[in-house]
This record gives structure tokens, sequence and C-alpha cells, in this order.
């Protein structure tokens, strides 16, 4: 049989999302299986999803995180830094530099100026190596909840997608970043799904928490529809054209 490596392991297909009352209801009434609308969305554990993007620009480099360092002219140069735990990396013959709380983009000049009080007439390249992974907490009504690694630019959307979302009793339209005990971000994940509307998306922080509160009202769509499925609704949707808006 084929041998299985550790990371085959972490890439296993999500537990079932397995049927909720109301769709056995739907079911006995119609004769008609109905999907959750929007589950499916995430299908797999996304393990590392963000690992292989580019940092954005304003990504704020912190400790874990790994700089590669050219300099080349009247000093020639090539390092690996690693950022330590007090925010700083260490430059041959040129001393700490801290560098935590920088953002991604402006990391170049600030070694470069860095770099000048030393030496003269050289050329920089600054570029972010391996990222810093965070540890944030999935709660309530989750797929797989309990504490996991993110990468450490993940947003609370891209998070969703690692952790693997919310479990068929928890809500769509209104997971909750909670810091410090604070809601500080909501998102409405179907807005995401008809229209990439990521307005309510933020960057996530080590020990951040993701409350995925138990669904609201749902309805089911049947008939002659694109999309025939049971839908969640918030309060301005509970009309009848507020219905048909999804089908």
């Amino acid at each position: 049989p084929a041998r299985i490596e550790p990371r085959e392991l972490d890439r296993n297909p999500l537990p079932p999302i397995g049927t909720t009352q109301f769709q056995s209801y739907v079911e006995g009434l119609s004769g008609k299986k109905v999907r959750l609308f929007g589950y499916n969305l995430f299908g797999s554990r996304q393990f590392g999803a963000a690992d292989n993007l580019p940092a954005p620009s304003d990504y704020l480099i912190g400790p874990g995180d790994t700089i590669e360092l050219r300099v080349w002219g009247t000093v020639d140069m090539a390092q690996n830094l690693t950022v330590d735990r007090n925010g700083e990396v260490s430059i041959p013959k040129v001393g700490t530099v801290t560098v935590a709380g920088a953002k991604a983009k402006d990391l170049e000049a600030l070694l470069e100026k860095r770099i000048a009080r030393v030496f003269k007439n050289f050329e920089v390249s600054a570029t972010l190596g391996n990222l810093r992974s965070m540890t944030v907490y999935v709660v309530g009504q989750a797929r797989v909840p309990g504490a996991h690694t993110v990468a450490g630019f993940s947003t609370l959307i891209s998070a969703l997608f690692e952790t693997g979302g919310p479990s068929a009793l928890g809500s769509m339209r209104d997971v909750q970043l909670v810091r410090d005990g604070k809601p500080v971000a909501s998102v409405d994940l179907y807005r995401f799904i008809r229209s990439g509307d990521k307005s309510g998306d933020a960057p996530l922080r080590p020990g951040d928490v993701i409350l995925i509160p138990p669904a609201g009202p749902r309805v089911a769509l049947l008939g002659a529809l694109d999309q025939p499925a049971v839908y969640e609704l918030q309060e301005d949707e509970q009309s009848l054209k507020g219905l048909l808006s999804f089908g």
C-alpha cells in the first residue's frame, strides 16, 4: 500500500457535515433532499491555504518571520535573518535593527537606512522568506472547533478555509472575530459567495477567537430555481422579495 506522508493526513476530508432536522422535515414534505446553501465552500481542510501567497504590502513583520537580505557594491553580503522575540534582526558589521511592527513594503528602506550608517555606495534587496504562524481558536458551531495554527497573515475569511468553516448548525451570516473578549469584526459569507464582498474581513492576531454562532432562521427554496437549497435569512430578507433574491 502507498505510504501516507504526515502532510497528507493533514489534508484528510472534513467530517461529514450531516443533515439538520429542518432538512429532514423538508425532505419528508417534498420527497427531495435539499442542501444547505454555501456549506460546500468548505469541502476540505485547506491547511496552509495562505502559506504560498505573497505577504500583503501592509503585513506587519513580527518575531519568527525570516528576511532574505542581499547587499552588493562596496560590501557583499547575503544573509537569511530571523526576527527574534525582541523584534530585532542582527546584521553582521551593522548591528541589531528593530523590524517588528514595520510593514512589508517599508522593510527594504528601513534596512537600507540602517546599513547606510556603516557603508556607502551599496544596493540592497530585502524580501520576506518564511513567515511566522500563529494560533487562533475556533469556537461555537464550528465544523472543527478548537485551537488551530494558521498563516501569520491570515484573515477571518482565509482562516475559515484553513479551519473548516461552520458546522451544519452554524451561521454563514454572522461569523465573528473576538479579540480580548470584544467583537472586532464580523463577516457575512453569503455576501462573499454572491459578490466577492469581503468588507467584513479583518487580519488576525495570535490568540484571536473566531466565533461561529448558531444559524438564524432558515427557509427552503424549491422548484424551478437556479439554486434550490436551504437558506439562512437576516431580518431584512424575511420577505417574499428578499427570499426570492437567493434562488
